[in-house]
């Protein structure tokens, strides 16, 4: 009789729990950006712009608090939801084994898929060391050189344009060297995706440190200090390795170094590594193998798009896990990073708004105070829209660049999903909608949208590899492989 009123009480306590963490967040970061779209946002720090002669401030501030799957895991009711993922990952195991047992008549543990992906890894780590030591050395370079010498310069502006032209000199050839070595070397796709995720956080990483700068020296020197706010090299350094885009001198740390906790992120990290291998291996190389052996039509499609919906989001939730809390987790703890809000609770939302907001809180505080912010400060605040068509844009351009690279090809499916239905949903299926029926349906989209983005490239992959073209017209306007 006790135990249904018991239960209740329980849950009621959990969610009120929940609830209050994640308040507790949200008001702890003044950038707002947990709760707020883009444009409520900015009214809440017009305040702050007052002076259209400078950019406005960034009110980004970072306090110690832990990852909100750290909190929770330690339910036991949500900690079974863990186990239940390991549990999988040991049933893929085992139906690996059983089928090569069968087929091939002995245990068979090659690993061919992930030692193909991970082929030429030392040339990825030298490419790695190089974009690293550049980026540690030539950004600051320039910033310092140009801070010592802005006060003493006859011609302040002249001096401003010849560095910041060779700050974006630096950009470019940052932006252009690793692209060519990923192509020109034929790397794989994993040991490209490396090379090519360090060289787009290299470039926010540069350009905060000077956007943050900047404005300080200037300060300085309008206010005639003798002082030049110079950061030293060790805090740059500490910037370049910290789980964050946004520049400070300083971060709040932790006391202590927990070694066994940064073990075990970096051991789930590999475990989801191997997970999506097997996720590879049991549903997807089965699934597009055969490609060429089937001729194209809506139909094959279809049944492709549908059963590519369960491994898309399997390995959705592994890049998730493995990234954003794993290997975020494990470099904040190196560093006693204190503040390890890197995602709110995007599962949650009932909007593609709060879905964008809460899924990765690094990349959107970059795009929030350096894209949209200083769009709305070059601009005017009447172009708000702009502002946020600005950052769909360059958000779109860069998950399609970078998949382009990984993949050897070029196939704008995601660019297309991302700039067109993904924007349509942030306006359609914004913040005013809060039932429940609404979460429903932004899961069904997700869903829906991983399984197309992973069957249109699996094919698209495995057409290039199997499907040569033959017989091409010169004047047909095509110019290579692929699967139309």
């Amino acid at each position: 009789e006790l135990k249904p009123f018991f239960m209740k009480e329980v849950g009621s306590h959990f969610d009120d729990f929940v609830n209050n963490l994640i308040e507790k967040s949200t008001s702890l970061d003044s950038g707002g950006c947990a709760i707020t779209s883009f444009s409520v946002l900015e009214g809440e720090n017009n305040h702050r712009a007052k002076d259209l002669r400078a950019p406005p401030e960034h009110g980004k501030i970072f306090v110690v608090r832990r990852s909100l799957l750290d909190e929770l895991f330690e339910v036991d009711h949500i900690r079974t939801i863990y186990h239940m993922f390991i549990a999988l990952l040991i049933l893929f195991i085992l139906s690996t084994l059983v089928v090569d047992y069968i087929d091939e008549g002995r245990l068979v543990l090659e690993f061919n898929l992930m030692s193909y992906a991970f082929g030429k890894f030392p040339i990825a780590m030298w490419t790695w060391w190089t974009m690293f030591l550049s980026t540690l050395s030539v950004p600051y370079f320039l910033f310092q050189r140009w801070a010592r010498g802005y006060s003493r310069s006859c011609h302040p502006v002249v001096h401003s344009l010849i560095h910041a032209f060779l700050f974006t000199v630096f950009l470019i050839v940052l932006g252009l060297g690793p692209t060519y070595i990923a192509l020109a070397y034929t790397l794989p796709p994993a040991s490209r995706c490396i090379v090519i995720l360090e060289q787009i956080r290299f470039i926010m990483k540069a350009y905060s440190f000077v956007r943050e700068n900047v404005p300080r020296v200037l300060n300085s020197a309008k206010e005639k200090s003798k002082t030049i706010p110079v950061p030293t090299v060790n805090q740059y350094l500490y910037f370049l390795f910290a789980p964050t885009l946004i520049y400070r001198d300083n971060y709040p740390r932790t006391p202590t170094v927990r070694w066994g906790y940064v073990a075990m992120q970096f051991l789930q990290v590999f475990g989801c590594l191997f997970y999506v291998y097997y996720i590879f291996e049991r549903l997807c190389t089965p699934l597009f193998r055969n490609i060429k052996q089937e001729p194209f039509s809506a139909r094959v499609l279809v049944l492709c798009v549908f059963n590519s919906i369960l491994p898309g989001v399997l390995m959705l939730f592994l890049m998730f896990f493995a990234f954003l809390h794993c290997w975020l987790n494990a470099f904040a703890e190196m560093l006693c990073f204190g503040d390890r809000m890197f995602y709110r609770d995007w599962w949650n939302s009932t909007s593609y708004s709060n879905y964008y907001r809460t899924w990765n809180v690094v990349v959107h505080d970059w795009l929030y105070y350096y894209a949209y912010k200083d769009f709305l400060w070059f601009f005017t605040k009447r172009f708000k829209w702009a502002a946020m068509l600005a950052v769909f844009a360059v958000s779109a351009v860069v998950h399609e660049y970078a998949l382009a690279v990984c993949l050897n090809f070029f196939y704008p499916v995601l660019f297309v999903l991302f700039m067109f239905f993904g924007m349509a949903f942030n306006f359609i299926v914004n913040d005013s909608r809060k039932r429940p029926i609404w979460n429903v349906m932004v899961w069904t989209s997700l869903f829906a949208g991983n399984g197309v983005i992973l069957c249109f490239y699996s094919q698209e992959w495995y057409a290039r590899q199997h499907c040569p073209l033959k017989n091409v017209s010169p004047h047909s306007g095509w110019g290579g492989k692929g699967m139309f």
